[in-house]
């Protein structure tokens, strides 16, 4: 294919890409709000809440390999359209049953362990398929998108959500997330998703693979990737214990400083206007040239930012003060999100072969997912039991060890040889000196 149409149409995918996802995101937002509100008026019931997040959960933990598995071995297109079609199909099953009888909480579960199920195959195949659909010129500028629907999703989804419940129906809700999807799978169906994709042979032994041997070869591969094998254990530990921010900052904010639930909701929305803003500005700058150091720094600021949230509990603040505290810590902490996660998936993009991308995207989500409910687990009991300020203080203090430790000079350097030489070359000039 001609170099300028390629061209062309890696624009035309890169702001497709962007408003299938923004617009998606968008309507799963409004629909989880919409959602979690039903759930808590209806049953009264934290118990009732968290089973439906784990619905969401755990299909996706346990899908997500099997996904990429079978992403390296179909076109990744039938995935992401397929996963789409059944998410769109799942929600409008429920709609008509809603409007024949009624909606109930097992047809929510059931909604939810679906939607799951199949958003793990198509948002594991999009995933993998990035790198396809645009040049590696405007890979930091796509990934940079990905971080912007979901940071405008998660800024108008509540408020959007918000200002619906109580006025509208939940088949309300459920309409406008079938619409939002069916307009992604439209948007999603035009795109050409072996645009830039390298060409692989498979050899005649990988052809005979059985799907364990396969999956088993997606590990031996990661053996010889210790870059993208340090990110997926700092991703796993990082997760584990950054759940404390999640579990803790709204009993925080309200059982400790005692801050009013509509100034919490503004401080939780300071996260996902900083991912706003960092994402616009990764969009629109030139390619990080040392991505692995800027992925180091920012979660050593993202480690020493749980450190900070437990300052407020330490001193006699006022309320107004404790306000603005936490909403630039917030919003500190969604850029530096975006900041860490952006270069990330320039890395896994770049580093990882296209036959086995689905397959490493496939356990990148599976680590990322699988310490979510541990940690929420184990946080839930701490919060009950210890101070608030000594769990954040020592899980701040964890993630530094963990940053240090996982992301060494060794990792970077082999990520960027030329700084391990430069290095070489400053001791040479020094000793010449």
């Amino acid at each position: 294919m001609d170099e300028k149409l390629k061209y062309k149409k890696s624009t035309y995918h890169l702001y497709t890409f962007l408003v299938s996802k923004m617009i998606g995101s968008l309507g799963s937002n409004v629909y989880a709000f919409g959602i979690s509100m039903y759930i808590l008026s209806l049953t009264g019931s934290s118990l009732s809440f968290a089973t439906n997040i784990l619905l969401n959960i755990l299909p996706r933990t346990i899908i997500s390999p099997i996904a990429g598995l079978i992403g390296d071995r179909v076109p990744r297109k039938w995935l992401v359209i397929g996963g789409q079609a059944g998410v769109v199909l799942t929600v409008s099953i429920a709609l008509l049953y809603t409007w024949m009888v009624d909606l109930s909480l097992i047809v929510i579960y059931l909604a939810t362990f679906f939607n799951s199920v199949f958003s793990s195959f198509s948002g594991v195949a999009f995933s993998a398929s990035i790198a396809n659909l645009v040049d590696e010129e405007r890979l930091q500028k796509a990934m940079s998108f990905n971080q912007l629907s979901y940071s405008v999703s998660g800024i108008g989804g509540p408020i959007f959500g918000g200002m619906l419940f109580g006025f509208a129906s939940m088949e309300m809700f459920l309409l406008i997330f079938i619409i939002a999807q069916a307009i992604a799978l439209l948007l999603e169906s035009t795109m050409n998703f072996t645009l830039h994709k390298k060409s692989v042979t498979q050899s005649e032994q990988t052809q005979k693979e059985t799907m364990l041997q396969s999956f088993k070869a997606g590990f031996v591969y990661l053996k010889q990737k210790p870059v993208v094998r340090a990110i997926l254990w700092t991703a796993l530990w990082l997760n584990l214990f950054f759940t404390c921010i999640s579990v803790g900052i709204g009993f925080v904010l309200l059982t400790n400083l005692k801050l009013q639930p509509q100034l919490i909701g503004i401080i939780e929305a300071g996260a996902a206007i900083g991912m706003l803003v960092a994402s616009i500005y990764l969009a629109t700058r030139s390619n990080l040239k040392f991505p692995m150091v800027v992925v180091k720094r920012s979660t050593l600021l993202m480690a020493i930012s749980v450190i900070m949230t437990a300052v407020p509990l330490l001193f006699s603040w006022s309320n107004t003060i404790n306000f603005i505290y936490y909403i630039a810590l917030m919003f500190i902490s969604g850029g530096l999100g975006v900041v860490t996660n952006t270069p990330v998936g320039v890395i896994l993009q770049t580093s990882v072969d296209e036959e086995y991308k689905g397959r490493v995207f496939g356990i990148v989500e599976m680590m990322a997912m699988s310490m979510m409910p541990i940690g929420t687990l184990i946080y839930g009991i701490l919060y009950d039991m210890l101070p608030a300020q000594s769990i954040l203080i020592v899980s701040g203090l964890i993630l530094v060890l963990i940053v240090l430790l996982l992301l060494r000079r060794s990792v970077i350097e082999m990520a960027h040889p030329e700084l391990k030489n430069k290095k070489k070359l400053n001791v040479l000039e020094e000793v010449e000196g």
